[in-house]
């Protein structure tokens, strides 16, 4: 029984209720499938720092969805890559792979019909098909011990490459009628997304450090600072710090850029980006460290954090609208978000301007009685001394008469 009730006011004082977020924003959707709402800096002053009370509803309904900072990420997708011209050559077995549909690659996987075997695999690459020249970039072992219930090998291990056209020449008793087919993988890369969070810093020299003074908004985590040198910069390398308000340290790191030639090779390097760690800072300085060289040629910095996405689905006759500004109610868990996967094409979606919740009303307060009303408890605590002050005091004027 004690459980049920404790479960009954978890839910009432921080469970999800229409009426108790402060503000609302309607949200505008294109068409259906997945969609994602991208968190702004109005959002960013009236929900929590941590986003956790973001609920998107849909009349009464409400909408799961999975909360994304735009990190970046690599995707690999397996896909199959043309076998050609299987033959005999001297004996051992030869065929082409065409590779041109992948930008690179660093391993093929044969399918062959072969079984209990052992065998060498030599790789060769070109990117003219009919070429006379064609460079080597490795040898495999091939093998299958079904036998013995070791298992097999048919991939071949290659340096990273980017010829359209492998050349594969097998030594043993892999026949070219046993060579199937053959895959490879292409890797997909998703870049990460930033978005600037501050307006343009005020800039000052103080000694021969050049400062950068940035006023953030509350609420708003800042990540990264990034910098624009000018293209007539020459080689440099600079240390940055970074201080909050008080001076403190947020973070530090170094900017550089390297365009030279050493020992007939070129080194082409450019970093001009530092990582922070920074949240509710209302005042950022980035310290650049000039030491005795001349201050940089800088264009601007900027203030940036990864940019949030809400992720859902929806359709176009849902009219749904994002609510928050409770900061009394849990994290959301959805399925959604747990079993989440991008599409490839989400759809924007286009958030209204925000106006107070009409339907708002301040959560029952949640504390102890004795929270709440402490001046009653005070009173009572001493009524309670007094009163067992005179009871002791008339105690100990029966023992002594």
């Amino acid at each position: 029984m004690k459980n049920m009730l404790a479960l009954a006011a978890f839910v009432w004082f921080a469970g999800a209720s229409i009426s108790y977020f402060q503000y609302q924003r309607p949200v505008q959707l294109s068409g259906a499938g997945q969609h994602y709402i991208t968190v702004d800096d109005v959002v960013w002053k009236h929900a929590r720092s941590d986003l956790g009370d973001l609920r998107l509803y849909a009349g009464q309904t409400e909408i799961p969805y999975a909360l994304v900072a735009e990190r970046g990420t690599q995707e690999r997708q397996r896909m199959p890559v043309p076998v050609l011209q299987q033959s005999t050559q001297a004996g051992k077995t030869e065929f082409l792979i065409d590779m041109s549909t992948l930008a690179e690659y660093n391993h093929v996987n044969l399918e062959l019909a072969t079984k209990n075997f052992v065998a060498h695999a030599r790789v060769e690459g070109s990117d003219d098909l009919h070429g006379k020249h064609w460079a080597l970039l490795g040898d495999s072992i091939l093998y299958d011990l079904s036998n013995e219930n070791l298992g097999s090998n048919s991939m071949l291990r290659l340096p990273l490459a980017t010829f359209k056209y492998l050349r594969v020449t097998v030594d043993g008793p892999v026949k070219p009628k046993d060579v199937l087919r053959a895959t490879s993988e292409m890797a997909e890369e998703q870049p990460a997304l930033w978005r600037d969070v501050s307006s343009s810093p005020k800039e000052e020299h103080a000694g021969k450090d050049t400062v950068f003074t940035f006023e953030v908004a509350e609420n708003v985590p800042v990540e990264r600072v990034i910098f624009a040198v000018d293209a007539t910069q020459p080689n440099f390398k600079r240390r940055i710090e970074i201080q909050n308000e008080k001076g403190g340290s947020i973070g530090s790191g170094e900017i550089n850029r390297i365009h030279m030639v050493r020992g007939g090779q070129k080194i082409d390097s450019e970093d001009n980006d530092v990582a922070i760690s920074s949240n509710g800072q209302k005042v950022v300085k980035v310290v650049v460290h000039n030491g005795d060289d001349p201050p940089l040629n800088l264009t601007g910095a900027r203030l940036q954090q990864l940019e949030r996405r809400l992720y859902f689905d929806g359709s176009a006759q849902a009219g749904p609208a994002l609510y928050y500004g409770d900061e009394k109610l849990e994290q959301p868990v959805y399925d959604y978000s747990k079993l989440f996967l991008r599409d490839k094409t989400p759809v924007p979606a286009q958030l209204g301007p925000e106006v107070p919740n009409p339907a708002y009303s301040a959560r029952p307060d949640d504390r102890a009685w004795s929270e709440r009303h402490p001046v009653v408890l005070w009173i009572a605590i001493i009524i309670a001394v007094v009163t067992l002050g005179g009871v002791a005091l008339r105690s100990i004027r029966r023992v002594t008469a």
